[in-house]
């Protein structure tokens, strides 16, 4: 007869050795998914056939693009919904931080296109800094926020649907990290964290990167969960062959893939007879194809199938398929009201300068569209590297709030720089380059001393102090001061120019002024200086020595443009009046209005533009050097720059514009016809003096703006052609 004490110790070594089975006596079913890109949705085809041949999952685990699809699944999401969700994104949005010109203030918007290149590059008293990626994840981070908001309140994966791991990689260690709690959208975030690419993310102390780089594959952590059976979907990319190792992409790309494929290839050991390995065949398909989701869940769906042999036996009944469906269904919650709003800030301004921002209300449900176009508009002042919210359950009804904000971590003084150039291959070439240091957080408030420079044919200096009057911007005031030297020309009939005059102004000026909503702003502005007549070439045209100004400007704009240079959406509208005396340190006695509109509106890929603009000497005369200067590219084309030039001016232009080509690399094509003219004064203006232009024009969005070349044609049988880098409308109203 065997002893007690030898019959308890068997059934343990048997318990030891049995595996842990799941509900109904079943085995316990692990998935495990690798990362890679953009072929990541091949998993959501797995997924598609898993619910076809009713085979319940116990335990998801991911890597990076697995650790997405994986969370969503685990989450409650249902397949069909994970596919639509991937072919409508923004993909090209997530690789970028920009929320959109939108969110940005006039006063940002105005300097858009003088410096378009953000490169994140910081000046402090130790030198230049970098940031720790191309891209810090802003709005990748809003994307897993939105996709991720039925698990918002789940702080244990455990509790998820299905339990959940995601893995990540300890940048300072190397060290695989498996993430099991806190928030989901983090959990994704830092499990994808490219290197190089995305900024690394921060969580419980450790910066942790993609989860590649130590365990793409991780069959371990399946079994470390339970798992008695895994299914492992591997799309991780296989290693060049000599004859495509050619260029230093390749060869960098053929370095990562190697790393990643020998963590993978250790995992791969792991796995017994009972296991289901799938390696999708996604040949021709690269890990940038964000785009090409339908056939790559199409592939990932037929790589299921042809192990349906092996899984067939993992299959369960209705009832019980009926009941795994079911607590899948179930796990979605809804924050309810919000209790709190804490802001988790460690900036250098005041804590009510992100609060007064915030128009989320306690005791009210969350509003995430509101939130999230606060968080952006926070975003766009240009201060933080990432900005984010969680929702943290409370002991009572409600939830709550937790605003996170990080400062860029090579701030707080930032460069920008720009490059404008255009040629008519004629007689006209104006190419400037230029940079501008924003020095940010001088106070409390949030005061700014932003100073650029610009050399070139046209050069500028320019020095503004920006300084809040409350946390919200809403009241500001401005000092500021500047140089520049313009170029102004005389045509003969025929077009020739017979004189050149380099005019230089010198200005400070003193403003107050408020803002009117995001995209709105009015200011009353004094401003100081003189003008100096420099070179004369041919015939003159302008008296020598300085000319003093004193004036006071009172101007309104309102920009909603989508884009500074090729707008889709939305409208810009300014009007300003000028009002030159002697009282108030000017030679000159007169009045003045400038008014613009410009709209744009796109259906699918085409967008058509329409601009008004007019200026306007009411009452006095204003002199040689506050000329408008017409001509040049979408300008009346067909002359060259500054060949039509008054006191008063008046133009009118529609431009029409097709995309072409993929969302990483698009080129547009389009046409133009613009009418108008400029008069000593606007009386002389008449129908029958109107000038009138129509141009084809073809281009290609680059990081300087985009790059044209155009053809243009007018009512005298002149033709002219350009070639121009950063062109924007909204210049003409500077």
């Amino acid at each position: 007869m065997m002893l007690p004490g030898r019959l308890i110790g068997l059934l343990l070594a048997v318990l030891a050795v049995m595996p842990a089975m799941a509900d109904g006596g079943r085995p316990k079913v692990g998935l495990v998914l690798s990362g890679g890109g953009a072929k990541g949705m091949a998993h959501v085809g797995v997924l598609r056939v898993l619910e076809e041949l009713q085979v319940p999952v116990d335990i998801v685990v991911g890597t990076s693009a697995g650790s997405a699809v994986g969370a969503l699944y685990a989450s409650g999401m249902e397949v069909q919904e994970i596919e639509e969700r991937f072919i409508e994104m923004d993909w090209v949005s997530s690789f970028r931080d920009d929320p959109g010109r939108a969110y940005k203030p006039v006063r940002r918007k105005r300097q858009d296109w003088r410096y378009p290149v953000s490169p994140g590059i910081g000046v402090r008293l130790d030198g230049l800094h970098l940031g720790g990626g191309i891209i810090a994840g802003q709005n990748l981070g809003f994307i897993l926020n939105e996709l991720t908001r039925d698990a918002a309140l789940v702080e244990d994966f455990d509790e998820l649907a299905i339990p959940f791991r995601a893995v990540a990689t300890d940048l300072e260690t190397g060290e695989e990290v498996v993430i099991g709690s806190g928030n989901l959208s983090e959990a994704i975030r830092a499990s994808m964290s490219v290197p190089g690419v995305y900024a690394p993310v921060t969580l419980n102390g450790r910066l942790l990167v993609d989860g590649g780089v130590a365990n793409n594959l991780p069959v371990s952590v399946a079994h470390e969960l339970g798992a008695d059976i895994v299914i492992a979907v591997d799309i991780t990319d296989p290693l060049l062959e000599r004859e495509d190792i050619r260029e230093a992409f390749s060869v960098v790309g053929q370095l990562t893939t190697m790393m990643t494929r020998q963590n993978t290839e250790r995992q791969l050991k792991l796995l017994d007879d009972q296991d289901v390995l799938m390696r999708p065949d996604l040949k021709g398909l690269s890990s940038a194809d964000f785009y090409e989701a339908p056939a790559l869940f199409e592939l990932g769906a037929s790589s299921a199938r042809e192990h349906a042999g092996e899984l067939r036996h993992l299959s369960v009944s209705d009832d019980e398929w009926g009941r795994f469906r079911s607590r899948l269904e179930s796990h979605s919650s809804s924050p309810g009201v919000i209790t709190d709003i804490r802001i988790d800030d460690r900036s250098r301004l005041a804590g009510d300068f992100l609060r007064e921002r915030i128009r989320q209300q306690t005791g009210e449900p969350l509003d995430v569209d509101t939130l999230e176009e606060d968080l952006k508009r926070i975003y766009g002042l240009g201060y933080y590297e990432t900005v984010s919210y969680s929702l943290v359950p409370t002991d009572g009804p409600g939830t709550d709030l937790v605003i996170r904000v990080r400062e860029k971590s090579w701030g707080p003084n930032y460069l920008s720089f720009g490059l404008n150039y255009e040629d008519n291959f004629e007689n006209d070439t104006r190419f400037n380059v230029a940079t501008s240091l924003r020095m940010t957080g001088l106070n409390a408030l949030g005061g700014e001393w932003t100073t650029g420079l610009q050399l070139g044919t046209q050069p500028r200096v320019r020095t503004e102090w920006f300084q809040p009057l409350d946390y919200g911007f809403e009241r500001f005031l401005t000092l500021g001061g500047a140089y520049s030297r313009e170029s102004l020309s005389a045509f003969d009939g025929e077009g020739e120019r017979i004189t050149e005059v380099d005019i230089t102004n010198r200005q400070v000026d003193l403003a107050l002024g408020t803002e009117l909503g995001v995209n709105g702003e009015v200011r009353l502005e004094y401003v100081r200086g003189y003008a100096t007549v420099d070179e004369q070439i041919g015939e003159p045209m302008a008296p020598s020595g300085s000319i003093q100004s004193g004036s006071l400007r009172l101007q309104l704009v309102h920009d909603s443009l989508d884009d500074t240079f090729l707008p889709e959406s939305g409208g810009f509208a300014g009007i300003r009046g000028r009002f030159e005396r002697p009282g108030l340190g000017s030679d000159r006695h007169f009045d003045s209005v400038t008014v613009m509109a410009l709209g744009t509106a796109s259906w699918r890929r085409a967008s058509i533009t329409g601009l008004l603009y007019a200026n306007a000497v009411t009452k006095g005369v204003a002199g040689i050097e506050n000329s408008v200067l017409l001509g040049g590219f979408h300008r009346l084309s067909a002359y060259s720059q500054g060949e039509v030039a008054g006191e008063d001016a008046a133009l009118a232009g529609v431009f029409v514009r097709q995309e072409f080509g993929g969302p990483f690399v698009p080129w547009f094509a389009g046409a133009g016809f613009e009418t108008g003219n400029a008069w000593s004064s606007l009386g002389d203006a008449r129908w029958n003096n109107l000038l009138r232009s129509g141009s084809l024009f073809a281009g290609v969005e680059t990081f300087l703006g985009p790059v044209q070349i155009a053809t243009a044609y007018n009512n005298r049988d002149d033709w002219s052609a350009y070639l121009n880098v950063g062109f924007s409308f909204t210049r003409l109203f500077e």
